[in-house]
């Protein structure tokens, strides 16, 4: 299918998500007061949701915190397939995990799909759950080796799927493999009904309640931004990457963007789950929206701070929807942050062999609305002392050689490659020449600076240093964010934190600077680096 691409909507100017946007939340108050609790979770994603809701099903004293809003970080910006077809990964985990570690793999997260449909028809949710075959394909017939590994994988592990002649969809594809019993939902409406059955089991839920620090002992203690603390016997760490990282997890983590468009068109979709093996991947699935219908098209993966322009990928996407599946009206985009492990199997469990009372969930590599599932169940096992069938496999503790040790030195040249070019980059960007709406590296009083002018033509002026390790921090046009190409730490135009590994905000450097076009900033104003503003979340 050809389609012109100028018959296609521009890009909305702002990212919003569907599944924030099409939502009436709850809100939750901010903690300000010290308490104690059997299990404290930080972070009120899929994760920290699940976990809390399966130990007051047991029986335990939860309380759970977010820095932010619930559902306001990589749950909310999801593509939100709930599937075990993790791209092309099968033939890798038997390579290099073996045969029964992969049919783990694959078991654990159908049984997450079974969970979150047992979920939905015991409690009698309206969430638009639908079963539907998830379909891997290419478009490059170099990638169709890619196809037969992954076939014979499925057949190797009784996976239920296979090979396929057509798609059913009209999309070029030179091979496709798929699998059977997978399904999709609306997140979020799910997650809402999770949270009510928690409220009346006597889970305290707090929002804007930012964790900073984390204090051992015979009991644990949460310290929050405020200076109140949240004293329990364990704690789960479930705020996406980790905030307390004793276990050097910005190491063994890469983050990596990706963006998704939910458009219209003319006709009806015909149904399934979409996902290439390519570079770059496409991604689609079909969701109702009000009488109508919405294709999602995602992909454009690149590793945080490291893509070109942003709204590049949005725009690359948006060719894609109009040519192949002839969208014509662009009603949402958005952005999500993911994060990867080494062997991409996600951490969980205790945070490390010496912490066996603080646990850790993270390292979903963009699917986490069944490995949070996994994550939930098997964390809530070991905290009320059941045993797991899938705790090794997915244990933080394990490493596995190969390819471990491969990707952990590729990171390490990767973070040092980019450390070194941030330091001896030369900008060439004035702050005349940025209009509303704009950002751009200067040097301003000899120093590195981020500068962004906003619709109204007011200035924020940051250091691009990354508070974390020291990398020099890029625009993102795309979000309108300061991303580190390092470890994949986020800020605001403002300089907050949007997401870690960073915990302290960019420094300031006087913003109020519109008298100053053109000019330096006068020496008074260069010194005022203040960091004390109010920190956005991590996402969770």
């Amino acid at each position: 299918m050809q389609k012109n691409i100028d018959e296609i909507s521009s890009l909305p100017d702002f990212p919003e998500s569907y599944w924030r946007e099409s939502m009436d939340l709850n809100r939750f108050p901010k903690l300000n007061e010290d308490i104690h609790t059997d299990v404290v979770i930080i972070g009120g994603g899929i994760t920290g949701v699940t976990t809390a809701y399966l130990l007051a099903e047991s029986g335990c004293k939860v309380v759970l915190v977010d820095a932010d809003r619930l559902f306001n970080g990589t749950t909310g910006h999801t593509t939100a397939k709930v599937t075990a077809q993790h791209g092309f990964i099968y033939h890798d985990l038997v390579r290099y995990l073996g045969l029964e570690k992969a049919k783990q793999y694959y078991q654990a997260n159908m049984e997450a799909i079974q969970f979150i449909k047992e979920q939905v028809f015991d409690r009698d949710i309206t969430c638009d759950f639908r079963e539907e075959k998830a379909y891997l394909f290419t478009m490059n017939k170099a990638n169709v080796i890619k196809i037969e590994q992954e076939i014979e994988a499925y057949r190797r592990l009784g996976i239920d799927g296979g090979s396929i002649e057509n798609l059913p969809i009209d999309i070029l594809s030179h091979g496709s493999v798929v699998m059977n019993g997978q399904a999709q939902f609306h997140p979020l409406a799910y997650l809402t009904e999770l949270v009510a059955v928690m409220e009346k089991k006597g889970v305290q839920i707090y929002e804007n309640t930012k964790a900073v620090d984390l204090v051992e002992g015979d009991s644990q203690q949460v310290v929050l931004e405020n200076g109140k603390r949240i004293t329990s016997d364990k704690v789960v760490i479930a705020s996406h990457f980790p905030f307390y990282d004793s276990g050097f997890y910005f190491t063994r983590l890469k983050a990596e963007r990706s963006y998704v468009l939910a458009l219209r068109r003319p006709e009806k979709f015909s149904g399934g789950m979409y996902l290439s093996v390519d570079d770059p991947v496409r991604s689609i699935r079909s969701v109702q929206w009000e009488k109508d219908s919405l294709v999602l098209v995602g992909g454009e993966n690149h590793q945080t701070g490291q893509g070109i322009d942003t709204l590049n990928h949005y725009e690359a996407l948006r060719q894609f929807a109009g040519e192949s599946l002839g969208a014509k009206e662009i009603v949402y985009r958005w952005s999500a942050q993911d994060l990867t492990s080494l062997d991409r199997v996600p951490y969980i469990g205790p945070l490390s062999s010496r912490k066996e009372r603080i646990y850790v969930a993270t390292g979903y590599r963009k699917w986490g609305m069944t490995q949070s599932i996994v994550a939930a169940k098997v964390l809530s096992d070991q905290i009320v002392g059941r045993d797991n069938p899938y705790a090794e496999l997915y244990s933080p503790s394990r490493f596995h050689v190969n390819p471990g040790v491969k990707q952990f030195t590729l990171q390490g040249i990767d973070v040092a490659a980019h450390l070194i070019k941030g330091k001896f980059e030369i900008p060439t960007a004035s702050l005349t020449n940025i209009g509303k709406d704009e950002a751009a590296v200067v040097i301003l009083g000899g120093d590195r600076t981020g500068a962004y002018r906003d619709l109204e033509g007011k200035l924020y002026l940051v250091d691009t240093t990354c508070t974390h390790m020291g990398c020099e921090v890029e625009w993102n046009d795309g979000d309108r964010t300061w991303d580190c190409p390092c470890h994949g730490s986020r800020f605001s135009f403002t300089g907050n934190v949007i997401e870690g590994p960073a915990k302290k905000p960019l420094l300031k450097l006087g913003n109020d600077v519109g008298q100053h076009e053109g000019m330096l900033i006068p020496e008074a104003q260069q010194n005022q680096r203040s960091g004390n503003d109010e920190v956005e979340a991590p996402s969770n």
